[in-house]
């Protein structure tokens, strides 16, 4: 942890006309957590989230959120904003995380970001103007019909012929986040990929990450991690986020994690099916991940 400590403060101490932040990025289970905490700890700084599951309030267990024992006292923001079922835009993040962002610095405290989203990441990290657009309701009926007619595999497979980098980078199951992108391609004409324009850097980043390159490792603390998850009380979080009402098609609820154990509620798998599903799931995830991630190594040597 020293060797990490040591980079932190050569980056602190050189100068630099922009504003710093630090970011830490890697694939799920990968310990990011733990490294934000203790850098957080030995600045006396705060932690921005970048997640795009743990923005979403009730779902602790299954998107991996930080608990209170692991908080120890850091001031953590983006977490717990927004219920289930409601739409939350990169651009939103984007927004909110500049005002915190700021906030922090007028402050004197030098911003952690840390998570795995990377949309999230590359939205503060590379300025990326993102054009604001109200949501097409009937359209979105549309292709929701379709996606029910025939499955969420095919309805990537459209977004996947017309913007395969973005459709790279999210799971055929994540169906809003599909349905929004092709939504983006029938307003603008544009793919998400190509909206993404950077303009001039707003920081000074220093790139971090717990990742050693060990994948069989990092594979095993995936499947490690679920059973966690199922021993922390997975399946009665789920239970409890539909007993408050949330449909299970909800935007939160068909994410990794959640949709399986409805699935295995609905008598769908059995419980190691659904594990399994899991587990594997997680693991596709963090393979694309590490693609995603590929262009922040310069800024991590």
């Amino acid at each position: 942890m020293q060797i990490i400590f040591n980079k932190v403060e050569k980056f602190l101490e050189t100068p630099s006309i922009l504003p710093k932040i630090i970011i830490i990025y890697g694939p799920t289970a990968c310990g990011k957590t733990a490294l934000s905490i203790s850098i957080a700890k030995y600045l006396g700084t705060e932690i921005i989230s970048a997640d795009s599951r743990q923005i979403y309030r009730h779902m602790d267990v299954g998107t991996g959120k930080i608990t209170r024992e692991q908080i120890q006292g850091i001031p953590h923001h983006m977490l717990d904003i927004r219920n289930p079922d409601e739409e939350y835009s990169v651009g939103e993040y984007q927004k909110e995380t500049f005002e915190i962002i700021q906030d922090m610095h007028s402050r004197k405290k030098v911003p952690i970001l840390c998570g795995g989203t990377g949309l999230y990441l590359d939205s503060v990290a590379f300025h990326f103007d993102i054009p604001p657009m109200k949501p097409d309701w009937e359209y979105r009926e549309k292709l929701d019909k379709i996606r029910c007619e025939k499955d969420n595999e095919y309805l990537w497979k459209m977004l996947h012929d017309l913007d395969r980098e973005y459709a790279e980078t999210i799971h055929p199951n994540s169906h809003h986040a599909v349905i929004r992108a092709l939504e983006v391609l029938e307003k603008t004409g544009k793919s998400k990929s190509e909206l993404r324009v950077k303009k001039d850097p707003l920081f000074d980043i220093l790139f971090l990450t717990p990742y050693d390159g060990d994948r069989a490792k990092l594979y095993e603390r995936i499947n490690a991690r679920i059973e966690e998850m199922f021993e922390n009380g997975l399946m009665d979080e789920v239970k409890s986020i539909l007993e408050k009402g949330y449909n299970s098609d909800c935007k939160g609820l068909t994410t990794i994690g959640y949709k399986e154990v409805i699935e295995y509620f609905d008598g769908k798998c059995t419980l190691n099916e659904c594990k399994a599903k899991i587990q594997q799931g997680n693991r596709n995830y963090a393979k694309r991940q590490l693609t995603w991630f590929r262009k922040y190594e310069e800024g991590n040597n």
